[in-house]
């Protein structure tokens, strides 16, 4: 169903490159005719390529991205005082609010984590609530990475999201929870979550540099919305009325939701076979670093 992933190597020797704009087109066309692979100048923002990014830039869809739009990605992080190239980037989705957040660190290793941009999800499939069977429609709720990058998608461009979880395969009872959850360009869904072309672009290639530069897990969160909202806790109390099940799921995901409210970072929080989420020490606090003690929710 889904194209081969694209999976980074280990790096290649990097180098900086600068240059004119009008370089760029150039550059990353003669890329493409030679023999092997090195990596292609992005002249315009002199910045430094690795063997990742470089594969992904020889891709026509990426290639083509990265000619319209790597500039302007590269301004909205500088913008909000993020890192460039991305020290870490950090993806957050809200299905009420029917947005994706793109989150990245500063060059201050201490400093709390800043919003780049928050985009909107232009199309919609199932309800509140987890999914838990293939073919239920339903967009994920809980604590995922990004599991490949993939140039090739029926999607324009797409992102994929690790469901199922060890906490997801305990829900599902033993039938098939499903697969394949991605976040995706061309603006339909059968329960992914769909942006604009443009913006997945952007998403996209913000995400290839990071892990170009160095980023090997890069977190997703995914939430029925905004948990620390009186709003989001009456729409979730409202829908958990018929089902008790609910409340207890939807207590899961708030301590790794409060972690990075709390300390400014992506929390780390893993997904175990019992069916309970358990965030993981040591965090970081807005300032300093910190330890936390385990917390564990069902």
């Amino acid at each position: 169903m889904i194209p081969a992933s694209t999976s980074p190597k280990d790096p290649a020797p990097r180098r900086r490159v600068a240059g004119p704009m009008s370089a760029l087109l150039l550059a990353l066309t003669g890329a493409l005719l030679q023999p092997r692979l090195t990596a292609p100048p992005i002249a315009a923002l002199d910045v430094e390529v690795g063997e990742f990014a470089a594969r992904q830039l020889r891709l026509s869809r990426v290639k083509s991205a990265a000619q319209r739009r790597l500039p302007a990605v590269a301004a909205s992080f500088t913008a909000v005082g993020a890192a460039w190239p991305p020290r870490g980037v950090f993806i957050r989705g809200f299905k009420t609010e029917g947005q994706v957040e793109l989150w990245a660190a500063t060059k201050d290793r201490d400093a709390a984590w800043v919003l780049v941009r928050s985009f909107p999800v232009c199309a919609a499939s199932g309800e509140l609530g987890p999914k838990r069977r293939m073919g239920d429609l339903q967009v994920p709720e809980g604590f995922y990475t990004l599991s490949l990058f993939n140039p090739h998608s029926d999607f324009h461009l797409s992102l994929g999201v690790s469901y199922p979880n060890g906490a997801d395969r305990f829900h599902s009872r033993g039938g098939p929870p499903g697969n394949a959850i991605m976040v995706h360009g061309n603006c339909v869904t059968i329960g992914c979550l769909p942006l604009q072309d443009g913006p997945i672009e952007d998403l996209y290639l913000a995400a290839v540099m990071a892990r170009d530069a160095g980023q090997k897990t890069i977190p997703i969160h995914l939430f029925p919305c905004r948990l620390d909202e009186a709003d989001c806790q009456d729409r979730l109390a409202a829908a958990a009325t018929d089902r008790p099940d609910l409340s207890a799921f939807w207590a899961g995901p708030r301590p790794g939701y409060d972690a990075f409210a709390a300390t400014g970072a992506p929390p780390v929080v893993r997904a175990n076979r019992d069916g309970t989420y358990t965030l993981v020490a040591p965090t970081r606090s807005r300032g300093r670093a910190t330890r936390r003690a385990t917390r564990r929710a069902t």
